[in-house]
């Protein structure tokens, strides 16, 4: 299956200047998969060890002599290592804090040498980590599930992502396409991401199956949260598992979640969620300029579940009959949706952060479901399922804020427009010269290019 990353890892291996490169993401998102097809596709031969099926491979690692530990894993796994031709990885390098430590050595001692690790429950232990940390030694790259164009290219669809990655404005986007997009990305709104369920979907076409699979795949992560603290804290996961998978991109209130529990081990457990990569916090900043960090409250967010996928397992959603299932969740799973493509379509060697913004006054509530930062400019984003809505709340940020454009995500053909609104602030009434750039769902990930034209 074609990766975006698979880019990225390109061109960190032709570059003089690399470091080991760690990888970095929740369970199953398919980092041991690319990292096999990039030595296929890029290096004569593999040196792969996985210190979880193999964890007598740890003792290996009890100094930082590389060039001896590479010389005893090549005996034990009768590969031969050529630098520059060997990809060495390191798989589930989290359970052996003395493999991450080494990494310094074999930058700085074997540079030549291409080293790859990854590990679902690395942030961790690089979080805990008592041994020193190889601090400019080493990079990273994130990765998630596979975003709708990813979807798009596992089920033989390269011309509708080519259409959708060269569209501009200078012709109309076709009603027939539209309608087809439309349609995929139905099917991938109650499929997900998660490679392995986009594997049997193209190779199978079962539904049934695919909800065995997500099953799965949450239990897997459940039994994961043994490794955490005390059976009391593993039912506070457990919890908040559950309550975040169900309710997506809703404002976090630990009495909505548990309210006989004290928010301090609920607050606990959202972070640990956050370290497995299972949620995502969309954090409230006020958007007065950017950066957008500075004018944050982390204790103030929502959060975006891994994947679309597992928020319909969570909710009871049968996948049958896809072509005219409706729900009571369209809303909720289009902002799911845009929170995890925004996600996908951040630089991998960024640690990803969202934004949204809200107020919440008397007779003045508003709340704007994604800040976007592109460049040095602020850009409101308002999700709808629909074709229709109003966009009271983006007018009114915009009309605070000083800003002129806007943009909409919804089920209808792109457009931009000019508009002149009646703007209601407390003591008098005002007008808003403003600017939509409306985009269906599926161009979330062409945002930033479309922007970029000029047209705004």
């Amino acid at each position: 299956m074609k990766r975006g990353i698979l880019q990225y890892l390109k061109d960190w291996k032709n570059r003089n200047n690399r470091n080991p490169l760690i990888l970095r993401g929740a369970r199953q998102v398919g980092k041991t998969y690319i990292v096999e097809e990039f030595a296929r596709l890029e290096f004569k031969n593999l040196l792969s060890i996985n210190l979880e099926e193999k964890p007598e491979f740890k003792k290996i690692f009890f100094d930082n002599d590389v060039k001896r530990i590479l010389t005893e894993l090549s005996i034990l796994l009768n590969e031969d290592i050529s630098y520059g031709n060997t990809l060495f990885f390191i798989d589930e390098i989290q359970s052996c804090p003395e493999a991450i430590q080494s990494l310094r050595y074999f930058k700085e001692k074997i540079p030549e040498l291409h080293v790859i690790c990854a590990g679902s429950l690395l942030d961790h232990t690089l979080n805990e980590m008592k041994l020193s940390m190889p601090v400019g030694r080493v990079e990273f790259l994130y990765m998630y599930p596979m975003t709708f164009k990813e979807f798009l290219l596992a089920i033989k669809q390269e011309k509708l992502v080519s259409y959708i990655s060269e569209f501009d404005f200078s012709s109309s986007f076709s009603e027939v396409i539209h309608k087809q997009i439309s349609q995929y990305l139905r099917f991938y709104f109650f499929i997900g991401g998660m490679p392995v369920v986009v594997k049997s979907y193209s190779e199978d076409n079962m539904l049934s199956e695919i909800q065995r699979i997500l099953q799965n795949i949450l239990t897997s992560f459940k039994y994961d949260f043994a490794k955490y603290g005390t059976r009391r804290q593993q039912e506070y996961l457990q919890t908040v598992f559950k309550y975040c998978g169900q309710n997506p991109c809703r404002k976090i209130k630990y009495s909505n979640i548990d309210r006989d529990t004290r928010s301090t081990f609920l607050k606990e457990s959202v972070s640990k969620l956050e370290l497995s990569r299972i949620v995502h916090k969309v954090v409230h900043t006020n958007a007065n300029k950017v950066p957008l960090t500075t004018h944050s409250r982390d204790d103030v967010y929502k959060t975006v579940f891994l994947d679309i996928g597992f928020v319909n397992q969570f909710n009871h959603i049968e996948l049958t009959a896809l072509e005219n299932l409706i729900t009571a969740n369209e809303g909720m799973l289009a902002e799911q949706f845009t929170g995890q493509e925004l996600l996908a379509n951040i630089q991998p060697h960024i640690s990803p952060q969202l934004f949204y913004w809200s107020r919440e006054e008397k007779n003045s509530n508003a709340e704007i479901d994604y800040i976007f930062q592109h460049k040095n400019n602020i850009y409101p984003i308002e999700v709808k399922w629909g074709k229709t809505g109003t966009l009271k709340s983006l007018q009114l940020f915009l009309y605070e804020k000083k800003l002129d454009t806007g943009i909409r995500f919804n089920m209808d053909l792109p457009s931009i427009g000019s508009f002149k609104t009646g703007i209601n602030v407390p003591g008098k009434k005002s007008q808003l010269t403003w600017k939509l750039l409306s985009l269906p769902l599926y161009m979330v990930s062409e945002t930033g290019r479309i922007v970029e034209l000029g047209e705004l």
